[in-house]
């Protein structure tokens, strides 16, 4: 039996809204926004936040994003074949120290954010080269090679199986093709 996630749900009315006629004329010449993919991932609607005790609420497409992006991380610190890049992170957080891990959270979730479409957030992190060149970025330990990047992919897909969304999910695939556009800003810099 297939689970549907409100995510599939949300693309289906979204889609089946999309080709529906209008009820009425709209007086106005000013076309409607098109939905960005992160309102396909959650939106704006404010939900709670589940990782502070407090009421803290977020963005439902920035707490998925979140979610996928922190399982992911842990699914690449299990992977053999490209955690070696992370070493520094990994020690910190052997340690107990959380610092680097967070950080590393919050400015992959802003840099997904921003790539969807999300209006609130900024990203200021490295750029891609920067960020994956042992030059310019301490933190990584190595050249990334094709091969890692590959599997880098998979990665995510696990992460987000991890983080309840499917792998055919559509939204899925238009962030796998915005983590692919990223191949030639990462290998080899």
């Amino acid at each position: 039996m297939k689970r549907i996630t409100l995510a599939s749900l949300i693309i289906c009315v979204v889609v089946a809204v999309s080709f529906m006629p209008s009820c009425k004329k709209s007086s106005s010449s000013t076309p409607a926004a098109k939905p960005t993919l992160y309102d396909s991932l959650g939106g704006t609607t404010m939900v709670a936040d589940p990782a502070t005790s407090s009421t803290a609420q977020i963005e439902k497409g920035r707490l998925l994003i979140r979610n996928i992006i922190d399982s992911t991380i842990f699914v690449i610190a299990a992977d053999d074949s490209i955690n070696v890049y992370f070493k520094t992170l990994l020690m910190e957080v052997g340690s107990g120290n959380l610092s680097g891990f967070e950080e590393l959270s919050k400015n992959l979730t802003d840099f997904v954010c921003v790539g969807t479409g999300a209006k609130d957030y900024t990203y200021t992190g490295l750029s891609m080269p920067a960020a994956h060149n042992p030059a310019t970025n301490p933190r990584i330990n190595g050249v990334v090679s094709d091969g890692a990047f590959t599997e880098f992919e998979n990665d995510l897909v696990m992460g987000a199986g991890k983080a309840g969304v499917p792998s055919n999910t559509p939204a899925l695939g238009s962030v796998a093709k915005i983590v692919e556009s990223l191949r030639s800003s990462v290998v080899g810099q």
